[in-house]
């Protein structure tokens, strides 16, 4: 069987049932993968499934789609608030709120801090900038990130975990921290 419209084979049963008279023929609502069209077509001996197949008629595996591969550890880390317009370059830095970053990548963070120094408003902000410093084994590394995630934990101390973004981040800090992501995913 074809799709009417783009001649294509690829077709599976619609995710709609048809009326059941029809059925009881053996018409059935068909879906063409290729194009989208919804159409009626004969099924009786039940060809056509609700799921696309894949060649080998197993399920594909769920495919990583990170960017880069992340690292766990207990780094301890330096974030403070970025006050000022960043986009000028004049901006001021709160006092230090003592935290550890949880999971780090090339492209951000996991962050937990118990959020004294830093207002409750600020920390829930997305896109909020902060200011990180993360002591990793062979140096520190300096970088100015972004809110995307944050989570608050009302039990005991208020511990807060953000997921940050890399904003910014100097090309000296880049490497260092290359090289450390390398040496952990080696196993070194």
């Amino acid at each position: 069987m074809q799709c009417p419209r783009c001649q294509s084979e690829r077709i599976q049963r619609d995710y709609d049932d048809a009326s059941v008279f029809l059925r009881a023929v053996g018409m059935h609502k068909l879906l063409c993968n290729n194009c989208g069209l919804v159409f009626k077509g004969f099924d009786r001996e039940g060809k056509f499934q609700r799921a696309p197949q894949t060649a080998t008629g197993t399920k594909t595996p769920i495919v990583n789609r990170r960017r880069g591969p992340r690292v766990r550890g207990h780094l301890p880390a330096a974030i403070s608030l970025i006050e000022g317009d960043a986009q000028i370059g004049k901006v001021s830095y709160s006092q230090p709120s003592r935290g550890h970053c949880e999971t780090i990548s090339e492209f951000g963070m996991l962050l937990s801090l118990v959020g004294t120094r830093i207002p409750e408003g600020e920390l829930s902000r997305k896109g909020r900038l902060l200011f990180v410093r993360v002591e990793l084994p062979d140096g520190s590394i300096e970088a100015v990130v972004k809110i995307i995630s944050y989570e608050r934990a009302t039990e005991g101390q208020k511990l807060w975990q953000l997921g940050v973004q890399t904003h910014q981040m100097s090309e000296a800090d880049k490497a260092v921290l290359t090289a450390y992501l390398e040496r952990r995913l080696t196993g070194g």
